[in-house]
């Protein structure tokens, strides 16, 4: 039986694009080699897509240099799956012209890739039209998942539990920072957490407790994004996570993690979650934590349980996380957001309920490979007599070459 061809797709033009690095060279590290042929597949900061055996090793992006000997740039053939990366490669005589030649094939896409252009549809869409399997959730879903705005209002109108909020345009803040400020307060109050509206690892995000921080933590998050999220803080939360696997009506959860921050911290910054000094090559899963978190058996169920409902709600695919802020004044549980494409595609969640990182890839890609099968297995035909009977000109008026021009309906 011969291998599947991998393509492992990370990078990408977001902030998030190191943190995406360190994610995919973990993943390829730990994917079975008897079973599969890695394909690396990076994505440039300015948008240019690369393969090759160097891009296995980090010291390929430190800096990166396209022209190291073991990386090509490549383009994706969008014909119906092929699955093919094309490259121009030298012709063999002096003269000889540039050839399109296939550098390596994709059976199934790995996409590990954190933040815009990658986890927020935009990869998935390009895959579907491709005709390609992939391992994450759908264009919608990824979508939803990325937003935060439109994410809080999905789960609201789904009557599941979210802290208070209110969202802002960049234009609004600039022309009136005093209207914005004023009607945080009056909704809100303090303290408040500050978030652009599309970008994960907590990169932009700041906590404000007065009138001077929320004009600081504003204006920094407006550096990020035109739309941001402005949430009402918890006094001393406890920050809950929990991984939800599967596809379909095949789902399960994990067991829950309670990450640890620096005691003088209000929250799990970018630098507290990647930069400690257990390992900035080793992304989440070098952070601090307790796991099993200690929070007894009927909050486990019901953060698992809730995470199984937003799991299938929003139609996932392979692996999320979901992450929740716990009050200990009130015992409420709150949803903070939902992560498609986790850092370090949450492995180590996975391991702590006995599931190596070889194995949870395994089953990624099997529930891509099934995913695919279902959509290819529907029927897209629908037989009707529409163009037979507008090139008749059964009804409507003349065309400019005299055929008659319906209305098309719906």
């Amino acid at each position: 039986m011969s291998k599947l061809q991998l393509g492992v797709i990370f990078g990408s033009r977001s902030c998030e694009r190191e943190v995406s690095i360190i994610s995919a060279l973990q993943m390829m590290n730990q994917a079975d080699t008897e079973k599969y042929d890695v394909v690396p597949v990076y994505i440039s900061q300015e948008g240019t897509w690369y393969t090759g055996s160097a891009l296995r090793e980090l010291s390929s992006y430190t800096p990166f240099n396209p022209e190291k000997k073991g990386i090509e740039a490549v383009n994706l053939d969008l014909t119906s799956g092929s699955g093919a990366l094309l490259a121009y490669r030298p012709g063999k005589g002096l003269f000889s012209p540039a050839k399109l030649e296939v550098a390596a094939r994709l059976d199934v896409c790995v996409i590990v890739m954190h933040g815009l252009h990658g986890e927020d549809g935009t990869l998935q869409g390009l895959l579907e039209m491709a005709n390609l399997p992939y391992t994450s959730t759908g264009v919608a879903g990824s979508s939803i998942g990325m937003d935060k705005i439109m994410m809080k209002q999905f789960f609201k109108g789904a009557d599941l539990p979210v802290l208070p909020g209110c969202w802002f345009l960049r234009s609004a803040f600039e022309k009136d920072a005093e209207a914005v400020v004023q009607e945080v307060e009056r909704e809100l109050g303090y303290p408040v957490f500050v978030k652009p509206a599309n970008l994960g690892s907590s990169i932009g995000v700041s906590r404000a407790d007065d009138r001077e921080g929320l004009l600081d933590s504003l204006s920094l998050a407006f550096e990020y994004d035109r739309r941001v999220l402005v949430e009402k803080g918890l006094d001393k939360p406890m920050e809950l996570n929990c991984s939800v696997l599967g596809w379909d009506d095949e789902v399960e959860a994990s067991p829950i993690e309670m990450p640890l921050k620096p005691e003088d911290d209000t929250f799990l910054d970018f630098k507290d979650k990647y930069l400690q000094s257990s390992g900035g090559s080793k992304g989440m899963a070098s952070l601090s934590r307790v796991l099993p978190a200690p929070i007894g058996d009927e909050l486990t169920k019901e953060i698992q349980e809730l995470s199984k409902r937003i799991f299938r709600m929003m139609d996932c695919k392979g692996v999320v996380r979901i992450d929740y802020m716990f009050d200990k004044a009130t015992e409420k549980v709150f949803i903070t957001e939902i992560n498609t494409i986790p850092g370090s595609l949450a492995f180590y969640l996975w391991e702590a309920a006995g599931l190596k990182y070889t194995k949870l890839i395994d089953r990624m890609v099997d529930y891509a490979r099934r995913a695919h099968e279902e959509k290819n297995s529907r029927s897209y035909a629908y037989t009707s007599d529409i163009l037979k009977s507008y090139a008749a000109g059964t009804k409507g008026a003349k065309g400019a070459k005299g055929g008659k021009l319906g209305k098309l309906g719906r």
